[in-house]
């Protein structure tokens, strides 16, 4: 099982950016996808999660009304459209997979993470 995000880079306050999540491996869609980030000396933090169907979505209050999560399963992609951003959104996103039904919001409940891809907002 493989996970890829990429899509980070350098923007400008209020520009956007769209993180993507490939994965590979998966014998089935019923797993969560989450995508934390950390920034320099903080701990890691969820921005989005998604259930396996898409049904379910929570975003940090953060990111809320700025973040927009979605997955396609027949492409076995997740995207996080990030738009309106901020110095403080400035960290290494993650995406994440935790196997099952469910929505899970801590990093230990999830089984695979990518490898990280750095977002920077800065003018």
């Amino acid at each position: 099982v493989q996970l890829q995000a990429s899509g980070g880079g350098l923007v400008r306050p209020g520009g956007s950016l769209r993180l993507s999540c490939a994965a590979s491996g998966f014998e089935s869609d019923y797993y969560a996808i989450g995508w934390f980030r950390q920034a320099p000396g903080k701990e890691r933090e969820f921005a989005a999660l998604m259930d396996w169907s898409g049904d379910r979505t929570t975003y940090a209050d953060s990111v809320k009304g700025r973040f927009t999560f979605s997955r396609d399963n027949a492409k076995k992609t997740a995207y996080l459209q990030m738009d309106s951003l901020k110095p403080e959104d400035t960290a290494v996103y993650y995406c994440a997979a935790g196997l099952g039904e469910g929505i899970y919001y801590y990093p230990s409940l999830y089984d695979y993470w990518g490898q990280g891809t750095l977002v920077t907002v800065s003018s």
